[in-house]
Protein backbone atom coordinates (compact mmCIF):
# COMPACT_ATOMS: atom_id res chain seq x y z
CA UNK A 1 0.00 0.00 0.00
CA UNK A 2 1.24 3.49 -0.85
CA UNK A 3 2.26 5.88 1.88
CA UNK A 4 -0.62 8.05 3.01
CA UNK A 5 -0.86 11.36 4.81
CA UNK A 6 -3.76 13.03 6.51
CA UNK A 7 -4.89 16.41 5.24
CA UNK A 8 -7.65 18.80 6.13
CA UNK A 9 -9.68 20.27 3.28
CA UNK A 10 -12.80 22.38 2.99
CA UNK A 11 -15.49 21.34 0.54
CA UNK A 12 -18.94 22.62 -0.25
CA UNK A 13 -21.57 20.66 1.63
CA UNK A 14 -23.10 19.26 -1.57
CA UNK A 15 -19.75 17.66 -2.48
CA UNK A 16 -19.43 16.13 0.97
CA UNK A 17 -22.93 14.70 0.65
CA UNK A 18 -22.07 13.37 -2.81
CA UNK A 19 -18.86 11.80 -1.52
CA UNK A 20 -20.77 10.18 1.32
CA UNK A 21 -23.41 8.85 -1.09
CA UNK A 22 -20.76 7.38 -3.40
CA UNK A 23 -18.88 5.91 -0.43
CA UNK A 24 -22.05 4.25 0.83
CA UNK A 25 -22.99 2.85 -2.60
CA UNK A 26 -19.50 1.49 -3.25
CA UNK A 27 -18.92 0.46 0.35
CA UNK A 28 -15.69 2.42 0.57
CA UNK A 29 -14.46 5.26 2.75
CA UNK A 30 -14.90 8.94 2.00
CA UNK A 31 -11.10 9.14 1.69
CA UNK A 32 -11.19 6.43 -0.96
CA UNK A 33 -13.80 8.39 -2.90
CA UNK A 34 -11.62 11.50 -2.88
CA UNK A 35 -8.48 9.52 -3.75
CA UNK A 36 -10.23 7.74 -6.59
CA UNK A 37 -11.59 11.02 -7.94
CA UNK A 38 -8.14 12.60 -7.89
CA UNK A 39 -6.64 9.55 -9.63
CA UNK A 40 -9.34 9.73 -12.31
CA UNK A 41 -8.65 13.44 -12.83
CA UNK A 42 -4.89 12.82 -13.04
CA UNK A 43 -5.48 10.08 -15.64
CA UNK A 44 -7.70 12.37 -17.73
CA UNK A 45 -5.02 15.08 -17.63
CA UNK A 46 -2.35 12.55 -18.65
CA UNK A 47 -4.47 11.32 -21.56
CA UNK A 48 -5.19 14.91 -22.66
CA UNK A 49 -1.47 15.75 -22.57
CA UNK A 50 -0.61 12.62 -24.53
CA UNK A 51 -3.34 13.37 -27.08
CA UNK A 52 -2.02 16.89 -27.53
CA UNK A 53 1.52 15.56 -27.94
CA UNK A 54 0.51 12.94 -30.51
CA UNK A 55 -1.47 15.52 -32.47
CA UNK A 56 1.55 17.85 -32.53
CA UNK A 57 3.77 14.96 -33.65
CA UNK A 58 1.28 14.12 -36.40
CA UNK A 59 1.39 17.70 -37.72
CA UNK A 60 5.19 17.66 -37.67
CA UNK A 61 5.30 14.34 -39.50
CA UNK A 62 2.83 15.57 -42.11
CA UNK A 63 4.97 18.67 -42.72
CA UNK A 64 8.08 16.51 -43.00
CA UNK A 65 6.36 14.16 -45.47
CA UNK A 66 5.26 17.10 -47.62
CA UNK A 67 8.77 18.53 -47.60
CA UNK A 68 10.29 15.14 -48.40
CA UNK A 69 7.85 14.63 -51.29
CA UNK A 70 8.94 17.95 -52.84
CA UNK A 71 12.59 17.00 -52.48
CA UNK A 72 12.02 13.60 -54.09
CA UNK A 73 10.51 15.29 -57.15
CA UNK A 74 13.49 17.66 -57.37
CA UNK A 75 16.08 14.90 -56.99
CA UNK A 76 14.23 12.20 -58.92
CA UNK A 77 11.99 13.96 -61.48
CA UNK A 78 10.91 10.65 -63.00
CA UNK A 79 8.90 9.89 -59.78
CA UNK A 80 6.17 12.38 -60.68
Amino acid sequence: MANTAKITISLPEELILLADQIAKEKKISRSSVVSSSLRDMAEKLRVAEMTEGYQAMGKEQKQFAQMAAKLVHEVLPEWK
